[in-house]
């Protein structure tokens, strides 16, 4: 991929293409901002000071030259909860402490970190939200009364249940116009703004032939203002900024992955390369500004970037035309949007909800049956269930648990020999009859990572294989490409006791981070210098050249090495050692 200037050779042309994407992009993200201000429990027009302020602060100082900011689906759950256990207030300063922690990831470097989020656990999170999002929307698509908001899932199935009775025609009717056109419309074309559409269609049919028989914008939150509003800077104490801080930090996080996850997508599409440090930065500072305007917490949109591009953005600038659209339709008007329909809004976030689930991830991942389906389906369920925190926490934590195993299992200790079939007789693992193995000589292959998941492994192997009268040992380290402490304290112990035993261990292959960590550690001094060989094959002509009782070889018909046949013979030991040490010279 190239990373080229997110500004660089700027042309008419490239402005005309920013401009038809951006008016495009402005009528996706009008209704969006409108809803997910509601399902985050909060005025819709707050939304739009978010689409507004956060869409051009993102697209000046963001790191993709491609970006839409703005409110998304993902943030409603955790929004919703502050707003009704905190308050608002709370909210937007929980969004202006994520800013700042955003941007202090962004100038430390850590941009990176967050790509290492397993894909289980953001398909289980992500169809988790997605559910909530839907099931959210049920009680104003059937126009049901007196519902009562909760924080937790579970409670707020059981109020739609206890108010299905209030349910009412004319809001079904009014969410099935809007969800018809909304399909209508991506089936014509990918480029049809159907959620405008289906908005302006469905308010008008409300309008004209049931006027006054659905709960409007107008009617639960009363007029949007036709002006833009005056800078106010949350007020807090340090105790409340301590209390709210881990919130902050689920918004951080939340807000950092939906970004560079969106970032990621534009790449492919585009085939840039975006700056993750300074994507998180852009979100940062957009966060931080957009409270004092009344904005709640927003981040980069996967499904505006994408139609962003779609319709032939060239450059940030076609989201700050994005930005300056909304605001436009903003003070031209916010009379008219007082009469939108509440149940015309619940399909276009169900619609969302349903492009956000990730099913045919999550449907493979289920088919499959392994590890990261159980990681998935947890982090569903507790997103669900509890709290996007825990389950975030839980999934990491799970899958964590299951690399550690997986590493561990790869990790193994072989015995390995000259293998007789091979032309040059290769040393590697084959299987060995006791007749055949060298009485004196033993080689084991290490491979795998030995850290500390692995360890026992390493203990049990030498416990088990390494009870031998050989006299000398060549451990083949050459396949081990991470050793950590635990792993060099294991190995430590098991040289130690081979070597009171009157064993002779010689290591071969050592990768660069294990000899660092084995040089830091004292190990290499304490074996010697002079034990540790790049190569097995000269580990092997020094064994058997001066680690080796030659007297012993004399009359042995095994003929494990090329060199045996030589050392058998009491004639020749002499002279074969003697070649065999002129060799390693």
């Amino acid at each position: 991929m190239r990373r080229i200037g997110r500004f660089s050779g700027y042309s008419r042309l490239h402005f005309r293409r920013d401009l038809t994407s951006g008016f495009t992009v402005a009528a996706i993200a009008l209704p969006l901002g409108l809803s997910f201000a509601i399902a985050s429990g909060v005025e819709p027009v707050y939304g739009i000071y978010t689409t507004v302020v956060a869409g051009i602060l993102i697209s000046l100082f963001g790191g993709s030259r491609f970006q839409i900011g703005g409110p998304t689906g993902a943030f409603v759950p955790v929004l919703l909860g502050i707003v009704l256990t905190e308050g608002y207030k709370s909210l937007l300063l929980s969004g202006m402490m994520a800013g700042i922690l955003l941007v202090l990831m962004g100038v430390f470097r850590m941009g990176a970190l967050v790509r290492y989020i397993p894909r289980p656990v953001t398909v289980g999170f992500t169809a988790g939200i997605a559910v909530i999002i839907f099931v959210g929307q049920i009680a104003n698509f059937l126009g049901l009364r007196g519902i009562e908001k909760h924080e937790a899932f579970l409670p707020n199935v059981r109020e739609i249940m206890a108010q299905i009775s209030t349910i009412n025609g004319y809001s079904v009717l009014t969410g099935a116009i809007c969800l018809a056109v909304i399909l209508m419309a991506a089936r014509i074309s990918r480029r049809l703004p159907g959620a405008i559409l289906g908005l302006a269609v469905s308010t008008v049919a409300a309008l004209w032939l049931y006027p006054g028989e659905v709960a409007t914008i107008g009617t639960v939150f009363g007029a949007i203002p036709a002006q833009w509003p005056a800078i106010s800077m949350p007020s807090a104490s340090w105790g409340e900024i301590v209390r709210l801080l881990p919130l902050a930090f689920v918004v951080a996080i939340l807000g950092a992955v939906e970004s560079l996850l969106s970032a990621v997508v534009a790449d492919q599409m585009t085939g840039t390369r975006h700056d993750s440090n300074r994507e998180m930065i852009g979100q940062g500072i957009a966060n931080i500004v957009t409270p004092l305007f009344g904005g709640i917490p927003a981040t980069g949109a996967i499904a505006r970037t994408a139609a962003n591009i779609r319709h032939g953005a060239a450059t940030p600038v076609a989201g700050i035309i994005h930005s300056v659209a909304v605001l436009i339709i903003l003070l031209a008007f916010a009379d008219y949007a007082a009469d939108i329909p509440l149940a015309a809004m619940a399909p276009i976030l169900m619609v969302v909800a349903w492009n956000m689930s990730e099913r045919k991830e999550f449907r493979h991942l289920i088919r499959v049956k392994n590890g990261d389906a159980i990681v998935m389906t947890a982090t569903f369920l507790l997103t669900v269930l509890t709290s996007l925190t825990l389950a975030v926490g839980a999934g990491l934590g799970l899958a964590a648990i299951l690399f550690i195993k997986r590493m561990g299992e790869v990790t193994g200790m072989t015995k390995a020999a000259p293998d007789p079939s091979s032309k040059h007789r290769k040393v590697h693992a084959h299987q060995l009859q006791p007749e055949r193995e060298c009485p004196q000589l033993q080689i084991f292959t290490l491979e795998g990572a030995l850290f500390f998941g692995a360890t026992d492994l390493l203990g049990e192997t030498a416990a088990s294989q390494l009870r031998t009268h050989a006299t000398v040992l060549i451990l083949r380290m050459g396949k081990v490409l991470y050793l950590d402490m635990t792993g060099e304290s294991q190995l430590r112990l098991t040289v130690r006791e081979l070597r009171k035993q009157g064993m002779e261990v010689y290591i071969s292959g050592l990768q660069p981070q294990p000899r660092e960590l084995l040089a830091r550690s004292g190990f290499i001094t304490e074996v010697g210098e002079t034990r540790f060989f790049a190569h097995t094959g000269e580990t092997l002509l020094f064994a058997l050249s001066q680690g080796i009782d030659h007297d012993k070889c004399k009359g042995c018909l095994r003929n494990v090495f090329q060199e045996c046949a030589g050392l058998s013979r009491p004639a020749a030991v002499t002279e074969v050692v003697d070649e065999l040490r002129a060799s390693k010279v």
